[in-house]
């Protein structure tokens, strides 16, 4: 199963974002910046996890890549995780709308949390874990597993 997440991110290193919202370069340097991030802004590995597969769709497609790694995440990550790479653009896509609809609820602090660390994650100069260890910190965390 690590070894499935691992090729997730793998195929991320070399796929280029838009440079006038991704000034960072590829999408891995991208999503290893965001986890690091969000290390550092919560002690939870939920979070953490959300924050380094986000994007992972992006190797497929990067219009729908948010449904799209969700499909991809889908019976291996808890669904809290899944539920989190889904829906971590509609702050952006629905401001309003996805304030409304979570008032009140857990879900919408996480997705302010990822959001704020998504768009943190793009400094071209940023010094970043590698894909390995990355994985590494998460594998003592056994609730980030599907049941």
């Amino acid at each position: 199963m690590y070894d499935y997440l691992a090729s997730l991110l793998e195929d991320l290193d070399g796929i280029q974002q838009h440079p006038k919202y991704h000034p960072e370069g590829d999408t891995l340097f991208h999503s290893l910046q965001v986890f690091q991030l969000a290390r550092q802004a919560t002690d939870d590995p939920v979070l953490w996890a959300a924050a380094l597969f986000h994007d992972v769709g992006k190797a497929v497609d990067s219009p729908r890549h948010a449904e799209l790694g969700a499909e991809m995440l889908s019976g291996v990550l808890n669904p809290r995780i899944v539920w989190l790479v889904e829906h971590h653009l509609d702050l952006m896509r629905f401001p309003h709308r996805t304030r409304n609809k979570y008032a009140g609820q857990n879900r919408l602090q996480q997705l302010q949390l990822l959001r704020r660390v998504d768009v943190g994650g793009r400094d071209p100069m940023a010094t970043v874990m590698n894909l390995q260890d990355a994985i590494e910190l998460l594998k003592p965390h056994h609730a980030l597993i599907a049941a």
